[in-house]
């Protein structure tokens, strides 16, 4: 069985300064399923206390720290780097954040990929950014496009975790009603209406083709069905059995 593609993306940090971030890095990778975080020269009192604080401490206590940037890149075949816009003039290729997910998740398929985040002062240098292929860039507003450096990294890890297919299916406790489920709701609905007086089911021959289409167009799960039903039951009770 291939590897899961997650595990060829290395999440690589350069001259850190705060524990905190760094913490909050470690967590967004350990939610998302991405495990290689690297460290280029962090503060040595920030990884430190960042290793004893954070929630995602078995994956801290595994993070390799390197001296340069080259060695901790040595092994990627693609290196990304996540930047702000600002005011400079970047001669590599730069992509949204959208765009850029579905080309790093095609590039996992096969081969391990870097993504750059650089400090939280000056973000990545000139010099950092060489090293890069090209560059991806979170769509914030131009009046405030700096962003903090462990929801940088969360919200670029989110957008290689999602899966549109996914989005689309239902989970298993919220499975769509059968067709039985609905029609039993639907013939219970026009036993109420007509036992309420509602007029259109005295004046329209159609009406009973009107409620199963309003039943069908509501999606219900099985769940809801079975609510909706038992409470229509009550309802069809006390109607029939009004107080003597």
């Amino acid at each position: 069985m291939s590897p899961d593609p997650r595990q060829r993306l290395a999440v690589v940090l350069i001259d850190t300064r705060n524990p905190l971030n760094i913490g909050a890095a470690a967590r967004a990778m350990s939610n998302f399923g991405f495990f290689d975080l690297r460290l280029v020269r962090p503060y040595h009192a920030a990884f430190e206390e960042a290793v004893s604080a954070v929630g995602a401490a078995d994956l801290l206590r595994q993070a390799r720290v390197f001296h340069n940037l080259s060695a901790a890149v040595a092994d990627c075949s693609l290196i990304v780097g996540a930047t702000g816009l600002g005011h400079r003039v970047f001669e590599h290729p730069l992509h949204r954040l959208e765009r850029a997910g579905r080309l790093l998740r095609r590039h996992l398929q096969s081969a391990r990929a870097a993504i750059l985040f650089g400090s939280e002062k000056f973000g990545l240098s000139n010099q950092d950014i060489s090293h890069c292929h090209w560059l991806l860039h979170i769509p914030t507003r131009p009046e405030h496009d700096s962003m903090n450096l462990g929801q940088a990294v969360a919200l670029t890890l989110y957008e290689l975790s999602r899966s549109p297919a996914a989005a689309r299916r239902l989970p298993e406790a919220a499975e769509r009603a059968t067709e039985a489920e609905l029609e039993r709701l639907s013939l219970l609905l026009d036993q109420v209406l007509q036992h309420s007086g509602y007029s259109d089911y005295s004046r329209e021959t159609s009406a009973p083709d009107k409620t199963r289409r309003l039943v069908r167009r509501l999606s219900l799960t099985s769940r809801d069905a079975a609510i909706c039903a038992g409470m229509l039951r009550q309802i069809l009770w006390k109607l029939t059995h009004p107080a003597g």
